[in-house]
């Protein structure tokens, strides 16, 4: 009798191929990517290309000299990779550190465990979170918003979300520091200071519809990250609504949407099963919350992410599906 090898994750049933759906992917994150062009002008596509080239370059080469196994780049994941560590850094980050986010993305994170599906954590996110530890200040100076600037290195603001974290710290009442941010259209729009991902929580969320609509991801996620947002957020709001945000903020400033829609439901390093799917999803959203509000830094999608992602093959092994022909014991 043969042996069965089966390959890591993702394992993809039906229609669509790997390839189908990470391009899928891409396609899903083009609105938001032609917005950051708009508002950001040169430096974003600038961040984009070197983002997406060096990861594709660092996957080819690693592939073929170190892992010596015939490079699959046209599989979309090196670019989706390189995508979203461009949608995680300001417009203005200079060359040489985005290439060295991209190196830690694929050649850290992801290729030394072994390529696609074998990776527990997220590659952009560690290549960001890298980046972030090693270089604090360019990561944290952020371009304000133009409409097509052609100068790259443009006048720098503090986010919405630094701007209230900064507030509070300095006993600054809640009334007051809204009137320093963009309003919540602004916001949702796109017409607020951050990295690239920031810049329109609307054009991700088309996006996130499309992947919903050509069943690239799955509800559970996005629901359980956004539903915890909200009610976590709006429970701390109705206890002191001058010391915390309320969730209609936390929703449509910083990372949240691309968090959502696009890091979180990463089909590598989330869990298998719809009930550790809801559950990643709703501890994602709490942990955001609670870095945004007592971390250091403003934002808290990211290391949410990847805290959640170190405790998928625990959820993994504790909501289990029932294997083909297995009797069910009914009482």
């Amino acid at each position: 009798m043969g042996l069965l090898t089966v390959s890591g994750s993702p394992h993809v049933h039906g229609g669509l191929s790997v390839k189908k759906l990470m391009w899928g992917v891409v396609i899903a994150m083009l609105p938001a990517m032609l917005a950051s062009f708009y508002y950001f002008g040169m430096g974003a596509i600038k961040v984009t290309l070197v983002a997406v080239g060096s990861a594709m370059l660092f996957e080819y080469l690693i592939t073929k000299f170190i892992l010596k196994q015939p490079p699959q780049l046209m599989d979309g994941s090196a670019a989706i990779t390189g995508l979203l560590l461009a949608f995680n850094v300001p417009s203005n980050l200079p060359i040489w550190i985005i290439v060295i986010g991209a190196l830690v993305a694929i050649g850290v994170a992801k290729m030394s465990f072994g390529g696609l599906g074998k990776n527990p954590f997220n590659p952009a996110l560690v290549g960001r979170v890298f980046l972030l530890i090693s270089f604090p200040v360019q990561m944290t100076s952020w371009p304000v918003v133009g409409k097509f600037p052609m100068v790259l290195d443009a006048v720098t603001g503090a986010t919405p979300l630094g701007i209230v974290k900064e507030g509070i710290k300095n006993g600054e009442p809640m009334t007051d520091l809204m009137n320093q941010v963009p309003s919540y259209t602004e916001m949702f729009m796109g017409q607020n200071g951050g990295s690239l991902g920031e810049v329109s929580a609307f054009l991700l969320l088309i996006g996130g519809i499309y992947m919903l609509m050509r069943k690239i991801i799955t509800w559970h996620i996005p629901v359980s990250f956004l539903g915890s947002v909200i009610v976590f957020s709006g429970i701390l709001w109705m206890i002191n609504p001058e010391q915390y945000v309320n969730p209609l903020f936390h929703l449509v400033t910083g990372g949240l949407m691309l968090g959502v829609f696009f890091m979180a439901t990463d089909m590598v390093t989330s869990p298998m099963t719809p009930k550790g799917q809801l559950i990643f999803g709703a501890g994602v959203g709490i942990l955001t919350i609670i870095i945004r509000v007592w971390g250091a830094y403003p934002e808290g999608v990211s290391f949410a992410i990847l805290l959640m992602n170190a405790v998928v093959p625990h959820l993994n092994n504790l909501f289990k599906p029932k294997r083909f022909g297995e009797e069910v014991n009914n009482g």
